[in-house]
């Protein structure tokens, strides 16, 4: 039943916007409608609902991980910061959004990510085009991240 496990089964999710696969972590893009364009993911492979549920190795592993994945992010979209957000009320599984921070776009200001969230889902804003979500994936693909230090 969990909405996170059942994209990390979803070959067709996989093959749209995973980017790469460890044994403790799932780095991909945000689902079309995406919000941004480079609004990535970092998952736990395994169901949990967020740090508090982490074995030591998931524990030692965590901060290469959101450090390799937000690095990436930066680099993909060329952004002046990389916010990292989890609350795991809609799915209680660990996703932690990584969301490019621009300085000139308001929209991405602190607070104002939820809402410009909010508008894309609610179809007021435009999303991310699909065209470079499939960039960035690809891009984000050839690119040497380190999600895990061993």
């Amino acid at each position: 039943d969990c909405p996170i496990c059942c994209i990390h089964a979803d070959p067709a999710l996989i093959e749209r916007y995973e980017t790469q696969r460890t044994q403790r972590w799932i780095l991909r893009h945000h689902a079309d409608p995406a919000p941004l364009p480079g609004w990535f993911l970092l998952d736990s492979v395994r169901h949990l609902p967020g740090p508090v549920g982490f074995d030591d190795v998931e524990a030692s592993e965590w901060g290469s991980a959101v450090r390799g994945a937000s690095a990436l992010v930066q680099t993909l979209t060329g952004c002046d910061r990389v916010y990292a957000i989890a609350f795991g009320e809609g799915a209680q599984h660990l996703h932690l959004h990584l969301i490019p921070r621009f300085i000139g776009d308001s929209s991405t200001t602190a607070w104002s990510v939820a809402d410009h969230y909010r508008a894309v889902e609610g179809g007021m804003q435009a999303a991310a085009s699909s065209q470079a979500v499939e960039d960035l994936v690809d891009r984000a693909r050839r690119a040497q991240v380190v999600l895990s230090s061993r």
